[in-house]
């Protein structure tokens, strides 16, 4: 029997009622995304973020990456909005795409981990785009142990977290089975970090060159 209490992604409302209630109480909560399972705490509360640090065993020299609800939040999070991560935004968002873009300054240096940039995202699954409406931004890295397998399943999750978070929503298998591609836009040309469920062609396609 799990220690951490499991939510039915089929019972969505009380779900997702019951993370978001969760995640503003300063716990907390994984969820899946369409890539893979997330863990979230609200970014304004820095003792709920440092609790993804410890259940996850992770370096507070490797940064966090924040989840938004709408491209428009971008302006909540970052200082700089160049026209290239406007147009990513609106041709891939909600989707597999995270976007490294300078940090307003009261963003906190214990997400970023110190650096002057940050990751954004706006997922696609109903689920943790829900929550993140209901919540407000939330520091979110893969819901899994540092350093071992993506987290694609609730089981992957409670494999290496089962009794360190506080809530997990059960929503089967991940639809896309890759992490997001992350495109650094605070140089130039836009460089590819990290290859994922967003195609390089794509990207090309969309803002001309990019480097990887």
């Amino acid at each position: 029997m799990p220690r951490t209490k499991v939510y039915a992604a089929a019972d969505f409302e009380n779900a997702v009622s019951a993370a978001a209630d969760a995640l503003q109480s300063g716990k907390i909560a994984a969820f899946p995304t369409e890539t893979v399972y997330g863990l979230g705490a609200r970014i304004t509360d820095k003792s709920a973020v440092m609790k993804i640090y410890h259940a996850k065993g992770r370096i507070s020299e490797k940064p966090l990456s924040i989840l938004i609800s709408a491209a428009d939040d971008m302006s909540l999070i970052a200082d700089e909005i160049p026209i290239n991560a406007r147009k990513l935004a609106e041709n891939f968002w909600p989707g597999p795409m995270t976007l490294i873009l300078k940090k307003k300054a009261e963003i906190s240096d214990q997400i970023t981990a110190g650096k002057e940039t940050v990751g954004l995202r706006v997922p696609a699954h109903p689920i943790a785009l829900e929550i993140v409406r209901r919540a407000g931004p939330l520091a979110c890295p893969s819901a899994n142990k540092s350093g071992s397998r993506e987290p694609r399943s609730a089981a992957d999750v409670l494999e290496d977290l089962d009794g360190k978070i506080d809530l997990l929503i059960d929503g089967g298998e991940t639809e896309i089975q890759r992490p997001s591609t992350i495109i650094d836009l605070t140089v130039t040309p836009p460089k590819i970090l990290r290859t994922g469920g967003l195609d390089i062609s794509e990207i090309r396609k969309c803002i001309g060159e990019v480097s990887e």
